[in-house]
C-alpha cells in the first residue's frame, strides 16, 4: 500500500532528527543537564517513535497526515524549553559573560546600548503599548499561516512555510546551546514608569515570567521566525503575507525598544531569516 503524500520522512523531519542528535551529543559532552538529563534524552528517543509511526500511515488516515504536517508547532515550544534547560545546567554568571561581549559589539556599531537607552530617551506609553502588543504576538504570527495554509488544504504550501521556519529555529538554537546570551531584559534593570504600566507591557513580562528560556536572545529568534514566517507566506499565499508585514514590522522594532534583545541580536536575527528563507523555499521545491 502506497503512503499518502507527506506522510513519509520528510525535510522537516530529518532537520529535527539531525538537531536533536546535536542537542544529545551536546549533553552527553557536558556530562548532563542536571535533572532534566534522562527526561530530555527519553524525549528525543520519543521522536524517532514518533517519526516511525508517522511511516506507518495508510492513504486513510487523513488526520495522521495533518497531524504529520503541523507537528513541528507543537514541537518548537518543547524545544525551546529544552534549550532554557541547557541555558540552566551552565549557569546564569557563565552565559552573563557572553552578554559582556556582544554589548561591546552593541557599542561598536551603534555608539550606545540601544536596547537600554532607546526607551529611556524615547518614553512612550502609546509606542510601548503597540510594540509591546506586537512582541507578544510572536507565537501568532509563525502558527498562523502553516495552520490557514492547511485547512485550506494546501498541504504542500503548509510544509513549504514550516520547512523555512524550523530552518530558522534550528539555527538560532544551536547558537543559543553552543554560546547562550541572557539578552538585555535579564543584563540591565527592567524599564520603569508608563512605559512599563501599559497592559501590554504586563502581560508581556507576565509570559516571560512563565516561560523564558535564558540563554535564548543572539540571535532573535522572535526576529528570525516572525520574518521567515511572513516572508514565505508571501511567496506562498501573497494576500496573508501582505497582512502580517506591519505587525511583524512592528515586532522587529519592539524586541529592541522594548528591551528584550540587544539590536545586534535583531539584525543577526534578519540575517538568520534571510538565509532559511533562501535555503528553504528552494529545498522545498527539490
Amino acid at each position: 500500500m502506497v503512503p499518502p503524500a507527506g506522510t513519509a520522512v520528510n525535510p522537516v523531519d530529518k532537520l529535527f532528527a539531525a538537531y536533536l542528535a546535536f542537542v544529545t551529543l551536546v549533553i552527553v559532552v557536558r556530562g548532563g543537564a542536571g535533572e532534566a538529563t534522562i527526561w530530555l534524552i527519553t524525549a528525543h528517543l520519543l521522536f524517532g517513535v514518533l517519526l516511525y509511526l508517522f511511516t506507518r500511515l495508510t492513504p486513510q488516515d487523513t488526520v495522521g497526515a495533518i497531524l504529520h504536517d503541523l507537528y513541528p508547532l507543537f514541537l518548537l515550544m518543547a524545544l525551546y524549553t529544552e534549550v532554557g534547560l541547557l541555558g540552566l545546567a551552565l549557569g546564569h554568571t557563565s552565559i552573563l559573560e557572553h552578554d559582556t561581549i556582544v554589548q561591546g559589539w552593541e557599542e561598536s556599531i551603534f555608539g550606545m546600548q540601544v536596547s537600554y537607552e532607546w526607551i529611556r530617551r524615547a518614553p512612550s506609553a502609546f509606542w510601548s503599548g503597540v510594540l509591546h502588543l506586537a512582541y507578544a504576538l510572536y507565537i501568532p504570527l509563525v502558527l498562523l499561516g502553516p495552520i490557514l495554509l492547511e485547512a485550506r488544504g494546501e498541504r504542500e504550501k503548509a510544509r513549504r512555510v514550516l520547512l523555512t521556519s524550523v530552518l530558522a529555529y534550528v539555527a538560532c538554537w544551536i547558537v543559543f546551546i553552543v554560546w547562550p546570551v541572557a539578552g538585555p531584559n535579564y543584563a540591565f534593570e527592567q524599564p520603569s514608569g508608563p512605559v512599563r504600566d501599559v497592559w501590554s507591557a504586563r502581560f508581556v513580562y507576565s509570559m516571560l515570567h512563565a516561560g523564558s528560556a535564558v540563554g535564548a536572545a543572539f540571535p532573535s529568534s522572535h526576529v528570525a521566525a516572525t520574518v521567515v514566517a511572513v516572508g514565505a507566506l508571501w511567496s506562498q499565499w501573497r494576500p496573508m503575507g501582505v497582512a502580517l508585514i506591519l505587525p511583524a514590522a512592528l515586532l522587529v522594532v519592539g524586541t529592541v525598544y522594548c528591551q528584550m534583545h540587544y539590536a545586534v541580536d535583531a539584525v543577526a536575527g534578519l540575517a538568520v531569516a534571510g538565509v532559511a528563507l533562501v535555503i528553504g523555499l528552494r529545498a522545498s521545491r527539490v
